[in-house]
């Protein structure tokens, strides 16, 4: 099967890499004058994986759309809105009947729009949309570690066709039943990643189980209220996605959360700063109270010392847990 990837960073080279490891025909694309594509092109490998020469590599946009019946787009999730608008405008008849799955996780900030919904109005046209999220690092996968993800989408067909032709021994898919529920709670996590980290760095790690907890009944009541099912939240798209967020030393939202307490800084794209902000509106329209994202949302914006945003916590009214 033919399949172009948009996006050369850490997450769309490893599609990249994975899909023609399991035997599909590949185009990876960048943009023209890219650092890492032109590593990737120039040396056939970045910092996590080699990549094998039947790979693709090209800053062509047209050609690489011409090329595939599926396309995967893994960019940076606010980019997605101006990047779709420039395909729709300059090549809408190499995307008509394509399948496109994104490979992100986050919620327009502007708006607070999920990035299916993003992609549906930019195109304005008939089209297949899947979402693919779930945990999972480059690191561990490039090692032949395995782990669960899930695939999900509006249409049974389009689920059916990708898990069919995705899953391998590396990645076990499992259908999504909730398009709401699986981009909301993969967007969301990051947020709770973003909180973990401030607990490492304030050496509250024993809280990390509460966060746990709590973050996901705190997003499962936000999942609810949106239209979409609550279970969703205790799936492997929100707490499933957990270990590899608030625990694991390639968390780039738990080095960030650790950044804020230790006052110097990061330089890598943490996806819940963005997801904060927008995730706080979202409560606000569905007047959901959402403690942990606010917190987080407050220490991010400066409103307040990430040590004093997790001990406010503690002071809130006490409840029933359920």
């Amino acid at each position: 099967m033919n399949i172009s990837v948009l996006g050369c960073g850490r997450w769309g080279s490893f599609i990249a890499w994975y899909l023609n490891k399991i035997g599909h025909n590949v185009i990876l694309w960048g943009r023209e004058g890219s650092l890492r594509l032109n590593e990737i092109k120039n040396t056939r490998k970045n910092s996590f994986l080699n990549f094998d020469k039947k790979i693709m590599v090209s800053s062509d946009i047209e050609k690489t759309l011409e090329h595939a019946e599926i396309i995967v787009i893994s960019i940076n999730a606010q980019s997605l809105r101006n990047f779709c608008e420039i395909l729709r405008n300059q090549f809408k008849k190499s995307l008509i009947g394509k399948t496109f799955v994104l490979c992100m996780k986050g919620i327009e900030e502007s708006s607070g729009k999920r990035l299916s919904e993003i992609l549906k109005e930019t195109f304005n046209f008939d089209t297949n949309i899947a979402i693919w999220v779930g945990p999972g690092h480059v690191q561990d996968f490039s090692l032949g570690i395995p782990n669960c993800m899930v695939i999900d989408s509006e249409s049974e067909n389009t689920k059916d066709f990708l898990i069919n032709n995705f899953s391998s021994s590396l990645i076990r898919f499992y259908y999504g039943t909730d398009m709401i529920g699986s981009e909301i709670g993969a967007a969301a996590k990051n947020v709770m990643g973003i909180a973990a980290g401030i607990l490492d760095a304030m050496g509250y790690e024993s809280i990390k189980g509460a966060l746990m907890s709590r973050g996901t009944h705190e997003i499962a009541r936000l999942i609810q209220a949106m239209g979409g099912n609550e279970i969703s939240a205790y799936g492997l798209a929100h707490l499933g996605d957990y270990q590899a967020t608030l625990f694991s030393q390639y968390s780039n939202n738990r080095k960030f959360g650790e950044s804020l307490v230790k006052r110097n800084g990061y330089s890598k794209l943490a996806e819940g700063v963005s997801t904060s902000f927008a995730i706080v509106k979202l409560g606000k329209k569905y007047n959901v109270d959402l403690p942990i994202c606010s917190a987080v949302n407050d220490a991010i914006s400066g409103k307040i010392l990430p040590e004093s945003a997790i001990k406010k916590l503690f002071l809130r009214r006490t409840k029933r847990e359920f």
